[in-house]
């Protein structure tokens, strides 16, 4: 009963000095809040791609775009060709007047940006489906040249070559979230460390006296860690609802390339929003160590 009574007062004392630095540690809370959103916003771009990713590896396609004007007899052949191959089914015929209600759909409210063209610039196309899953990647080039030199074929372009294209972008996402959360981190440590020393300038008086009348250092310590440890989560939960938001007013859900769905935009799973909460935490409550560091030994 004794440690539950102490823990509480801990708390209380860790409320009332935010309390009376509320704008001192709004701010701090906010500039936290900032950074752990850049970083939230980095991970659930990675968590986009690595999505996208994964649903090209267990579909393999391929569209086969066809030049304009190309006349019925020639597309009749092409379409032949094309069912010839082994293990091959088309999926669907996509003509340019449908490729461009697609790009419309997709477009949404802004597809009034379309409005200006005096031509439909889209090609029709052959979207295939691959049912043989042990074809290699030379196998899909081999595939793709025979096409390509069919007459009446401008371009082929198969999923493996958007998959090579996307695991690239994939890495240097990660990459570059690393570098920028490794950043974000240091700045949140640098605000933790600065407003928790303005926190104990402003009450080394009350320390002080806590000292001359016997208090050890963990008793004077422990409010402070907790004030750093509450900026951390406050600021991440901040960070996660701002995300959750902005994520839930998003009116396109699914990117749509000519008809096929491209990438579901999805929300992060419990685990990596748990990982943005206990990083806040983790950084306030280091922070924290960090300022009361230079005023007392551990």
């Amino acid at each position: 009963m004794g440690k539950l009574r102490i823990w509480v007062y801990y708390f209380k004392n860790a409320f009332a000095s935010i309390r009376g630095n509320r704008l001192i540690y709004l701010i701090s809370t906010g500039t936290i809040s900032i950074s752990l959103l850049l970083f939230g916003a980095f991970v659930l771009l990675s968590v986009n791609f690595s999505n996208w990713v994964q649903s090209w590896e267990k579909s393999l396609s391929m569209s086969v775009y066809l030049k304009d004007g190309v006349d019925e007899q020639k597309k009749e052949k092409i379409r032949g060709s094309i069912e010839n191959l082994p293990g091959v089914e088309i999926k669907a015929f996509i003509s340019k007047e449908r490729a461009l209600r697609d790009l419309e759909e997709t477009l949404g409210t802004q597809s009034g940006l379309l409005a200006g063209l005096t031509r439909n610039p889209l090609p029709a196309s052959y979207e295939v489906v691959f049912r043989n899953e042990d074809l290699g990647r030379e196998d899909l080039k081999n595939i793709k040249a025979s096409l390509e030199r069919l007459e009446g074929v401008d371009e082929v372009q198969y999923s493996e070559q958007w998959m090579e294209q996307l695991e690239g972008m994939v890495y240097m996402t990660r990459i570059i979230g690393f570098i920028v959360g490794g950043l974000l981190c240091v700045a949140v440590l640098f605000i933790v460390t600065n407003t928790i020393k303005l926190a104990i300038y402003s009450r080394r008086d009350e320390i002080e006296i806590y000292k001359l009348v016997g208090a050890t250092d963990w008793f004077v310590k422990t409010p402070l860690l907790i004030e750093g440890a509450i900026q951390g989560i406050f600021g991440a939960l901040i960070a996660l609802s701002i995300l959750f938001v902005a994520y839930s007013l998003l009116t396109v859900r699914s990117v749509r390339l000519f008809g096929l769905p491209v990438m579901d935009i999805v929300f992060m799973n419990i685990g990596h929003a748990l990982l943005i909460l206990a990083l806040g935490f983790v950084l306030g409550l280091l922070g924290s160590f960090v300022a009361i560091g230079r005023f007392f030994r551990f």
